[in-house]
């Protein structure tokens, strides 16, 4: 996989003597107690290194405080680390200049906020079109781009309303496309569903899906709900008091946390919506020579398919299901015992 943006050995340390506080951190192994009592320093970020690539979701998430916000507005130099490197497509950001900075987050960067930030005086098309406006572009076609991704949003007929007169649901839907309608090439995401009621953020999650499917935009999205960046996120890197504690797939960080910190996290997260067929399913070639069965009339399911799923098409048809790949290539086999095991293995660990 090609890495769009890389985090290496990131910190950020609020206050005037960060860089002494580094020091003593990295040096004498102060703890964080240690650094704000003897610099009056807080930590932010601390030593953070991942990749995100290439038109992946790749979601942060950790409690209140755990440094999830802050480290994403390093991504466009919002904030700027105390030390350490972020590259954008292999170019290293901190080297910018003022101007290269500004064509960064006015042509290749999309922010989508909790607060929608909308404003109230303009019309939905305006705000959709104001980042086009900021680059210059003439008042028709940056209409017509508005339109466009009006119609991607699901907001027609929406586009001559004001703010006060859209749901919140709506409203968030504008902030998203206003971020879409510059085209950029990267999305940051900073907890954009959290303050909606429960249905409308999951009806927006799904039309997040798939429309990152449609864009595959590379996009970095904050959350505090694990249940979202289960749901959201190709891959998830959990934080805590500002360090990443683990990074993986939804299934790797479900099946198996890396601590109890994430163990604990996880626990109400069921395996019926994480486990993949590919990790349970036997080799077919070994089950046929077992067995000798003829499968051609079996069930076929995704290599990618989850537990869930796998349940029900087995439930319905009381056979091994066969799992193909995306080349429709028949590669693993099912049964039910496996189905079993894999659910009683999740209670186990509950």
């Amino acid at each position: 996989m090609e890495a769009a943006i890389q985090i290496q050995n990131v910190w950020k340390i609020f206050g005037n003597t960060s860089n002494d506080a580094l020091d003593a951190i990295q040096n004498k192994k102060i703890s964080k107690q240690e650094a704000l009592e003897k610099y009056n320093s807080v930590i932010g970020v601390s030593d953070v290194s991942f990749d995100v690539n290439k038109g992946e979701i790749f979601c942060v998430m950790g409690l209140s405080g755990s440094g999830k916000s802050t480290l994403v507005r390093h991504i466009n130099r919002l904030l700027e680390p105390t030390s350490g490197k972020i590259l954008i497509n292999n170019q290293d950001v901190m080297q910018f200049d003022k101007e290269n900075l500004q064509d960064l987050r006015n042509k290749k960067i999309g922010m989508v906020f909790q607060n929608f930030a909308l404003m109230p005086h303009r019309s939905v098309l305006d705000n959709i079109a104001m980042p086009l406006e900021i680059r210059g572009v003439s008042k028709n076609d940056r209409l017509d781009a508005a339109n466009k991704i009006l119609n991607i949003v699901e907001l027609q007929g929406w586009g001559n309303k004001y703010a006060h007169e859209l749901s919140g649901g709506m409203q968030q839907r504008v902030g998203l496309a206003r971020a879409l309608a510059a085209d950029p090439e990267f999305l940051l995401m900073d907890e954009p569903f959290s303050a909606l009621d429960p249905l409308i953020r999951r009806q927006l999650q799904t039309e997040f899906i798939k429309l990152s499917k449609q864009m595959k935009k590379t996009t970095v999205f904050i959350t505090h709900d694990l249940d979202e960046a289960v749901r959201v996120g190709h891959r998830i890197a959990i934080m805590r008091d500002g360090r990443v504690v683990q990074i993986g797939t939804p299934e790797e960080i479900v099946v198996n946390p890396s601590d109890e910190y994430v163990a604990d996290f996880v626990k109400g997260i069921s395996r019926l919506k994480v486990v993949q067929a590919k990790t349970i399913m036997q080799p077919i070639e070994q089950y046929k020579k077992n067995f000798g069965e003829n499968l051609s009339n079996n069930e076929k399911v995704s290599e990618n398919d989850i537990l869930s799923k796998l349940i029900e098409t087995s439930v319905s048809k009381d056979k091994p299901i066969v799992v193909v790949n995306d080349h429709n290539t028949e590669v693993g086999i099912i049964t039910q015992s496996d189905l079993l095991k894999a659910v009683v293995e999740g209670n186990d660990n509950e």
